[in-house]
Protein backbone atom coordinates (compact mmCIF):
# COMPACT_ATOMS: atom_id res chain seq x y z
CA UNK A 1 0.00 0.00 0.00
CA UNK A 2 1.24 3.37 -0.79
CA UNK A 3 1.33 5.87 2.05
CA UNK A 4 -0.40 9.73 1.08
CA UNK A 5 3.26 11.24 1.11
CA UNK A 6 4.11 8.37 -1.46
CA UNK A 7 0.95 9.06 -3.58
CA UNK A 8 2.10 12.77 -4.19
CA UNK A 9 5.35 11.17 -5.98
CA UNK A 10 3.14 9.79 -8.54
CA UNK A 11 3.36 10.99 -11.92
CA UNK A 12 6.46 12.39 -13.99
CA UNK A 13 9.60 14.33 -12.47
CA UNK A 14 12.45 16.01 -13.69
CA UNK A 15 15.53 13.81 -12.86
CA UNK A 16 19.02 15.56 -13.53
CA UNK A 17 22.42 16.32 -11.91
CA UNK A 18 23.25 19.30 -9.89
CA UNK A 19 24.38 21.32 -12.85
CA UNK A 20 20.88 20.56 -15.10
CA UNK A 21 23.27 20.35 -17.85
CA UNK A 22 21.91 16.45 -17.75
CA UNK A 23 18.22 16.46 -17.86
CA UNK A 24 15.64 13.42 -18.68
CA UNK A 25 12.24 12.49 -17.20
CA UNK A 26 11.16 9.69 -14.67
CA UNK A 27 7.54 8.50 -14.19
CA UNK A 28 6.66 6.84 -10.89
CA UNK A 29 3.56 4.74 -10.74
CA UNK A 30 1.45 3.09 -8.74
CA UNK A 31 1.88 -0.73 -9.57
CA UNK A 32 3.39 -3.03 -7.38
CA UNK A 33 7.02 -4.60 -8.68
CA UNK A 34 8.78 -7.68 -6.78
CA UNK A 35 10.83 -4.92 -4.96
CA UNK A 36 8.37 -1.89 -4.45
CA UNK A 37 6.78 -0.24 -7.22
CA UNK A 38 7.07 0.53 -10.80
CA UNK A 39 9.31 3.46 -11.92
CA UNK A 40 10.35 4.16 -15.61
CA UNK A 41 13.01 6.53 -17.00
CA UNK A 42 12.70 8.02 -20.63
CA UNK A 43 15.46 6.36 -23.17
CA UNK A 44 17.80 10.07 -22.29
CA UNK A 45 18.28 8.70 -18.80
CA UNK A 46 19.96 5.24 -19.56
CA UNK A 47 22.35 7.33 -21.46
CA UNK A 48 22.89 10.01 -19.12
CA UNK A 49 22.61 8.28 -15.85
CA UNK A 50 23.73 4.82 -16.63
CA UNK A 51 23.01 3.62 -12.75
CA UNK A 52 19.08 3.89 -14.01
CA UNK A 53 19.48 0.67 -15.83
CA UNK A 54 19.87 -1.22 -12.66
CA UNK A 55 16.70 0.53 -10.88
CA UNK A 56 13.87 -2.06 -10.43
CA UNK A 57 11.59 -0.27 -8.48
CA UNK A 58 11.00 2.45 -5.58
CA UNK A 59 9.83 2.39 -2.73
CA UNK A 60 8.58 5.76 -0.01
CA UNK A 61 9.11 4.41 3.31
CA UNK A 62 8.24 6.10 6.59
CA UNK A 63 11.50 7.84 7.27
CA UNK A 64 10.37 9.95 3.83
CA UNK A 65 13.35 8.86 2.20
CA UNK A 66 12.87 7.64 -1.37
CA UNK A 67 14.76 4.51 -2.50
CA UNK A 68 15.42 3.48 -5.85
CA UNK A 69 15.85 0.32 -6.05
CA UNK A 70 17.43 -2.53 -7.85
CA UNK A 71 16.43 -6.44 -8.39
CA UNK A 72 17.69 -7.91 -4.98
CA UNK A 73 16.13 -5.13 -3.24
CA UNK A 74 18.90 -3.36 -2.53
CA UNK A 75 19.40 0.73 -2.39
CA UNK A 76 20.60 1.92 -5.38
CA UNK A 77 19.88 5.94 -4.92
CA UNK A 78 18.68 7.68 -1.80
CA UNK A 79 17.00 10.71 -2.18
CA UNK A 80 15.75 13.41 0.55
CA UNK A 81 13.34 16.20 -0.23
CA UNK A 82 15.19 19.23 0.46
CA UNK A 83 12.18 21.65 -0.29
CA UNK A 84 8.68 21.27 -1.28
CA UNK A 85 9.02 19.31 -4.61
CA UNK A 86 13.06 19.00 -4.72
CA UNK A 87 14.58 16.13 -4.10
CA UNK A 88 18.64 15.18 -3.80
CA UNK A 89 20.84 12.12 -3.29
CA UNK A 90 24.46 12.54 -3.11
CA UNK A 91 25.24 9.36 -5.06
CA UNK A 92 28.87 7.83 -4.41
CA UNK A 93 30.52 7.57 -8.17
CA UNK A 94 27.10 9.86 -9.45
CA UNK A 95 27.55 12.83 -8.04
CA UNK A 96 24.22 14.74 -6.83
CA UNK A 97 20.98 13.72 -8.44
CA UNK A 98 18.02 15.87 -8.29
CA UNK A 99 14.54 15.48 -8.36
CA UNK A 100 11.59 17.88 -9.36
CA UNK A 101 8.03 18.12 -10.28
CA UNK A 102 7.85 18.44 -13.72
CA UNK A 103 5.50 20.84 -13.63
CA UNK A 104 7.31 23.12 -11.60
CA UNK A 105 10.68 22.65 -12.48
CA UNK A 106 12.76 25.80 -13.74
CA UNK A 107 13.48 26.61 -17.05
CA UNK A 108 17.12 24.56 -17.86
CA UNK A 109 20.33 26.28 -16.95
CA UNK A 110 21.42 28.26 -19.91
CA UNK A 111 24.88 26.27 -21.81
CA UNK A 112 27.36 29.02 -22.72
CA UNK A 113 26.53 27.56 -26.26
CA UNK A 114 23.23 28.75 -26.56
CA UNK A 115 24.73 32.48 -24.95
CA UNK A 116 27.77 32.92 -27.21
CA UNK A 117 27.48 35.20 -29.92
CA UNK A 118 26.92 39.02 -30.31
CA UNK A 119 24.89 41.04 -28.23
CA UNK A 120 24.20 44.90 -27.55
CA UNK A 121 24.29 46.64 -23.94
CA UNK A 122 21.65 48.96 -23.77
CA UNK A 123 20.38 51.33 -21.37
CA UNK A 124 16.72 51.25 -21.12
CA UNK A 125 14.84 51.58 -24.55
CA UNK A 126 17.76 53.99 -26.13
CA UNK A 127 20.56 52.73 -28.68
CA UNK A 128 22.85 50.85 -27.74
CA UNK A 129 25.73 52.56 -26.16
CA UNK A 130 28.40 49.22 -26.76
CA UNK A 131 28.38 45.62 -28.61
CA UNK A 132 30.25 42.92 -27.04
CA UNK A 133 30.86 39.47 -28.70
CA UNK A 134 30.26 36.48 -26.22
CA UNK A 135 32.44 33.59 -26.81
CA UNK A 136 32.09 30.05 -25.68
CA UNK A 137 35.76 29.56 -25.90
CA UNK A 138 37.48 29.42 -22.62
CA UNK A 139 39.86 31.81 -21.16
CA UNK A 140 41.12 32.17 -17.62
CA UNK A 141 37.87 31.67 -14.83
CA UNK A 142 36.09 32.19 -17.19
CA UNK A 143 35.39 32.80 -21.28
CA UNK A 144 36.38 35.01 -23.60
CA UNK A 145 34.85 38.12 -23.73
CA UNK A 146 35.39 40.91 -26.54
CA UNK A 147 34.19 44.39 -26.51
CA UNK A 148 33.95 45.90 -30.03
CA UNK A 149 34.82 49.38 -30.91
CA UNK A 150 33.03 52.34 -30.70
CA UNK A 151 31.67 51.58 -27.40
CA UNK A 152 30.60 54.17 -25.12
CA UNK A 153 33.39 55.65 -22.50
CA UNK A 154 31.59 54.19 -18.84
CA UNK A 155 31.46 50.60 -20.52
CA UNK A 156 34.60 51.01 -21.84
CA UNK A 157 36.52 51.82 -19.43
CA UNK A 158 35.50 48.83 -17.39
CA UNK A 159 37.49 46.65 -19.73
CA UNK A 160 35.46 43.53 -19.66
CA UNK A 161 37.63 40.91 -20.97
CA UNK A 162 35.74 37.69 -19.78
CA UNK A 163 31.97 36.51 -19.05
CA UNK A 164 30.55 33.21 -17.17
CA UNK A 165 27.05 31.65 -16.31
CA UNK A 166 26.92 31.33 -12.39
CA UNK A 167 23.38 29.23 -11.47
CA UNK A 168 21.04 31.33 -13.76
CA UNK A 169 23.23 34.71 -14.16
CA UNK A 170 25.04 35.76 -16.54
CA UNK A 171 28.51 37.69 -15.80
CA UNK A 172 30.29 40.54 -17.36
CA UNK A 173 33.55 40.18 -16.04
CA UNK A 174 36.20 43.49 -16.32
CA UNK A 175 39.71 43.94 -15.69
CA UNK A 176 38.55 45.69 -12.37
CA UNK A 177 35.97 45.81 -9.68
CA UNK A 178 32.90 43.46 -9.55
CA UNK A 179 31.04 41.43 -12.24
CA UNK A 180 28.00 43.18 -14.06
CA UNK A 181 25.46 40.24 -12.83
CA UNK A 182 22.30 39.90 -15.16
CA UNK A 183 19.10 37.63 -15.27
CA UNK A 184 17.37 36.18 -18.11
CA UNK A 185 14.30 38.27 -19.02
CA UNK A 186 11.38 37.06 -22.25
CA UNK A 187 12.70 36.76 -25.36
CA UNK A 188 16.12 35.59 -24.48
CA UNK A 189 17.31 38.76 -23.09
CA UNK A 190 18.86 39.62 -20.33
CA UNK A 191 18.45 42.53 -17.52
CA UNK A 192 21.33 43.79 -15.02
CA UNK A 193 20.72 42.98 -11.47
CA UNK A 194 19.86 44.48 -9.11
CA UNK A 195 17.64 46.93 -11.34
CA UNK A 196 18.66 50.54 -11.04
CA UNK A 197 16.93 53.83 -12.23
CA UNK A 198 18.01 52.92 -15.94
CA UNK A 199 18.23 49.18 -16.50
CA UNK A 200 20.56 47.89 -18.64
CA UNK A 201 20.37 45.21 -20.98
CA UNK A 202 22.10 42.55 -23.12
CA UNK A 203 19.99 42.31 -26.71
CA UNK A 204 21.10 39.39 -28.48
CA UNK A 205 22.26 40.78 -31.94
Amino acid sequence: MLGDSAKALIGTWEFSNADRDKICSVTFKSDATKVGFKVEFDKACADLFPIVNDVAGWIFPDNDLLHLLDAQGKVLVEFSEVESGIYEAPTPGVGVLFLQNAATAAPPTKLPEQVAGDWAIKRGSGAPICMVALSADAAKDGLALTVKPGCDASIARLNFTLWRLDRDELMLVPARGNPWRFEEVEGGNWRRVPEGNSPVFLIKQ
